[in-house]
């Protein structure tokens, strides 16, 4: 006598990766040098539907082109932003090419109340101080595919002279020595973002299946 297969039932609670039920929601930071690809590689895992909560950064720097208040940043006068600071109010904070960066404190709280994993796009520095306060988040350091690559890019931006591109190399070569920091590495080669989407969503997979999984609670 063969078994017969038994169908899913569609009131059943919602599972992990690995077939076992989600009880936390995981706190994955993306970091790494200016100009790696760090909010393309955001945008297109929301373009593959994948379901997380996204926390919006503030900053002082002005908006790109294309870029929407709330949406991509919080984009806030210094006066706004040090008021932020002041009252306690940011989970970390940064001056970062001469811009205030840091991620508001009850925007991450209400993420993790969520109950889906939440992504996180800081800078180096800022990936230090979220790790420092929450051990269990996961980071991961994106890099481009070479030092030539990151620097066409950011020529290609046109939004620094040669003296600031001369800063930003140093910056990023000062921030890659901080990879040991990190829990993951992903290569977002140029041409290639799909790959550095599947490499999260891999790492994210795999995270779910640790046999003491993190917890996270800020």
């Amino acid at each position: 006598m063969t078994d017969t297969p038994q169908k899913s039932s569609s009131t059943a609670a919602p599972i992990g990766f690995c077939g076992t039920p989600q009880q936390n929601p995981m706190l994955v930071v993306i970091s790494g040098p200016s100009g790696v690809g760090k909010d393309a590689l955001v945008q297109r895992l929301k373009e593959l539907g994948y379901p997380f909560h996204f926390v919006v950064t503030a900053t002082t720097r002005k908006p790109r082109k294309g870029e929407q208040n709330g949406k991509d940043y919080y984009f806030l006068s210094d006066e706004e932003f040090l008021d932020l600071e002041r009252r306690g109010e940011l989970l970390e904070h940064a001056l970062v090419y001469g811009e205030h960066k840091g991620v508001p404190r009850e925007h991450a709280r209400r993420a993790l109340a969520s109950g889906q994993d939440v992504i996180m796009r800081v800078d180096v520095q800022g990936a230090a101080t979220i790790k420092a306060l929450l051990p269990d988040a996961i980071l991961i350091f994106l890099v481009a595919g070479s030092e030539q690559e990151w620097l066409n890019r950011l020529q290609r931006r046109k939004t620094e002279d040669p003296a600031a591109l001369e800063r930003r190399l140093a910056t990023m070569r000062e921030e890659m020595r901080r990879i040991p920091d990190f829990d993951y590495v992903v290569v977002n080669r140029e041409g290639e973002l799909d790959h550095a989407a599947e490499d999260v969503v891999a790492i994210i997979r795999a995270e779910r299946c640790r046999s003491r999984p993190r917890v996270v609670r800020l």
